[in-house]
């Protein structure tokens, strides 16, 4: 990553993944949070006292980088006259995974939504919280799909199924064992099918407990035994109010989770993995149509996008499109539009030898700019379902347009 590089308008999503996977090999990750309105010059002042404090640790290597990352923050503040308006997120530190080799890197981020965090701190890790309660899914749905034989409970959250426990019964098939009064094996399946529904009960309301944003729970399953335990005295009476809706599947686990959601269609109409599904649909249909209105890959869509054309911008979740200026050591100079993914290991076009990066310029910000003054509408489409899965192949950007060119 680029030196003092300034994260304004990137998908903070990816950004907040991508600093959460790095680890320190000692504490010399800083992290630090300036809150909206609040007084800079205090900010750089605290930074300089932590200089002096960082002069007190013994590991001479981890001194020399806890105290460049300072120094590099120092300097990334200078570029501010005053807090910016929703605050000021900072994240430098050494993220070489090298034992003795120091690279120093530094992330400053403009989110927006206001920072209300006033945080220092020198870690293994950076302090993420305040930047993931700020991307945290706000649309979450409960699921618990219930069968005699085994129970699966799972949250749809955004576009994604996540299976949050799976359980499977003690209650025997119908078949009555040797030996046994069919009057006394039925009450004994009966009472472990009734202890099973109050432990899925239980078990679903202590993870559902947690998700802050719960908008509703629906339950399914195969059998019958679902409206029983949706209908009974199972479910804490909090929850139960919060049920949407019952509906029948083919299958149990985590398939029939999926199936579960595509069959609630109805119930969670809003919900956007069913606005992406029908969005997808449309897209898809119109590909295969000899006179079509979609559109796929950059050049096609940003083509599109400029004349004013394209009614539905779509770009699949994580795509990061970066115009890249290459050198060779043979002397040939090149630029490329590529995904940031595939920087590394590019040839030079008249040695084939390896070229090296010198600038990259993050496009998908300006396509997004262009968008919104365009005055198209823009979605991005997940990676969890097949059909984002295959946008995904065709490039991961794509729309579809008001008229045929």
């Amino acid at each position: 990553m680029m030196e003092n590089e300034e994260l304004k308008g990137r998908d903070l999503k990816a950004i907040v993944e991508e600093l959460g996977s790095i680890r320190g090999r000692h504490t010399e990750l800083v992290t630090v949070y300036v809150p909206a309105g609040y007084n800079l010059a205090k900010v750089v002042e605290q930074i300089r006292n932590e200089q002096g404090t960082a002069q007190n640790i013994k590991s001479k290597a981890v001194r020399k980088n806890v105290l460049a990352a300072l120094e590099k923050i120092l300097q990334h503040l200078k570029l501010y006259n005053q807090t910016p308006k929703n605050g000021l997120a900072i994240f430098c530190g050494n993220v070489s995974d090298k034992e003795g080799v120091s690279d120093i890197e530094l992330w400053a981020i403009e989110p927006q939504e206001p920072i209300r965090t006033r945080l220092y701190r020198c870690d293994q890790v950076f302090v993420l919280d305040p930047l993931k309660e700020m991307v945290r899914e706000r649309e979450v749905y409960g699921l618990i799909l219930f069968d005699k034989s085994e129970s699966t409970i799972g949250v749809l959250r955004g576009k994604h199924i996540e299976v949050l426990k799976h359980m499977d019964s003690l209650v025997p098939g119908k078949t009555k064992a040797g030996g046994w009064s069919q009057a006394r094996y039925a009450r004994v399946r009966e009472g472990l099918l009734h202890d099973f529904m109050k432990k899925t009960a239980a078990v679903a309301y202590d993870l559902f407990s947690k998700e802050k944003d719960l908008k509703g729970v629906i339950i399914g399953g195969p059998g019958p035994t679902k409206e029983e335990f949706a209908e009974g005295d199972f479910l804490h009476h909090d929850l139960k109010q919060k049920v949407l809706g019952v509906v029948n599947t083919s299958y149990t686990g985590e398939y029939g989770l999926r199936e579960m959601v595509e069959r609630a269609e109805d119930i969670i109409e809003e919900a956007s993995i069913t606005k992406e599904r029908k969005i997808l649909e449309r897209f898809f249909a119109e590909l295969h149509k000899d006179s079509g209105l979609a559109v796929y890959g950059l050049s096609e869509t940003v083509e599109a996008l400029q004349s004013g054309n394209l009614e539905l911008l779509m770009i699949s979740e994580g795509s990061d499109w970066v115009k890249a200026g290459f050198e060779c050591s043979c002397g040939e100079s090149f630029e490329k539009v590529l995904e940031r993914r595939r920087i590394d290991g590019q040839r030079c076009p008249k040695c084939g030898g390896k070229a090296s990066l010198m600038e990259e310029k993050d496009v998908m910000e300006r396509i997004m700019k262009m968008a919104e003054d365009m005055g198209t509408r823009v979605e991005i489409v997940s990676q969890g379902t097949g059909m984002g899965e295959q946008f995904r192949e065709l490039g991961g950007i794509g729309g579809i347009l008001r008229y045929k060119g």
